[in-house]
């Protein structure tokens, strides 16, 4: 549940800010994780059979510590989230901060594609 308190000038405070980008960013994480997910399973579907002789357990390590670059990388999002919240444009925001959820999506997708095809899906 979001937080009701206010700061200086009757403005939210930023535990109330803060927890509402957590309650807005935190469950489309999954959102997030299943599109980059599904760029790997299509780039490795792509490259079979020739995909299947990277599966070695450095390769999935390699992948696993690409995931959290990209779960690092998809915090950025709380930075613009809450910059944008503390300015006069919060209402508008909360209504289209979805957005920056699609952009971050589509390019961390793309990097995601374009990190596979110089690593071990390289045919």
């Amino acid at each position: 549940m979001a937080s009701t308190e206010t700061g200086p000038a009757g403005r939210p405070s930023f535990g109330a800010l803060a927890a509402s980008a957590l309650g807005y960013w935190e469950p489309r994480r999954l959102v997030y994780n299943g599109a980059l997910a599904l760029v790997v399973v299509a780039d490795v579907a792509a490259g079979w059979p020739a995909s299947r002789s990277w599966l070695t357990a450095n390769a999935l390590l390699g992948v696993f510590a690409l995931a959290v670059v990209a779960n690092v990388a998809y915090c950025a999002a709380y930075a613009v989230d809450l910059f944008v919240q503390f300015s006069e444009l919060r209402a508008t925001w909360q209504k289209r901060r979805w957005i920056l959820l699609l952009i971050g999506t589509a390019f961390a997708a793309v990097i995601t594609h374009f990190m596979l095809g110089s690593g071990p899906f390289q045919s």
